[in-house]
């Protein structure tokens, strides 16, 4: 499987490296021509609104969008998550994002760059350790959205992993621990129910 990383800002070498581990082709993003040669798409960390708008300079923006709308499986970690999400709290005036997942995302929700953590998380039946860095929660979700991962955030649950079929999202960042059972379960779980 061919599997591309949106390589505009952010940490996409390390979803490369993530990728190539797990078996699969692994090619950099920034061109059309590039997009249209994947089977699946990983939207990595950075700044979200900094992705979007280098997503149009380079003419991405609306052929990603139309990729996600037609299916092509999606995985977006941290700003990856804010620009699959349908609605944003928090974000910057005339914030747009690719969409595709029912949900509402708070954009820094976990604070600034200090408020950086790290926590254990049940994820795919096991237990995960996640970074979270200035990252987004999901404020509310949709009847086909499937929360797969939640904190306890002041005695409320936040879902900060979700699927919607072929769409995947998480305010944490597995590329960053080397435990690659969050890219395993992308490319195994929700690739394999979208690739025919």
């Amino acid at each position: 499987m061919k599997i591309g990383v949106l390589a505009l800002q952010g940490d996409f070498r390390e979803h490369l490296a993530a990728a190539k581990s797990s078996g699969h082709a692994a090619l950099t993003v920034r061109r059309p021509e590039e997009l249209a040669e994947v089977d699946a798409l990983i939207i990595p960390g950075g700044e979200s609104t900094t992705i979007a708008h280098l997503a149009k300079v380079f003419n991405l923006f609306e052929p990603i969008r139309a990729r996600i709308s037609s299916g092509m499986p999606t995985y977006g970690s941290c700003a990856g998550m804010i620009l699959l999400a349908n609605r944003i709290v928090s974000g910057s005036e005339g914030q747009e994002t690719f969409g595709g997942i029912d949900m509402t995302v708070r954009r820094n929700a976990f604070g600034r760059q200090v408020d950086s953590f790290e926590s254990q998380l049940d994820f795919a039946a096991g237990s995960f350790h996640a970074v979270f860095i200035r990252a987004p929660w999901v404020e509310d979700v949709g009847p086909k959205v499937e929360v797969l991962s939640e904190v306890t955030v002041s005695g409320q649950k936040r879902a900060v992993a979700v699927r919607q079929g072929h769409l995947l999202a998480t305010s944490f960042h597995p590329e960053l621990t080397g435990d690659l059972r969050v890219h395993r379960y992308f490319f195994d779980q929700v690739c394999s129910g979208a690739i025919k």
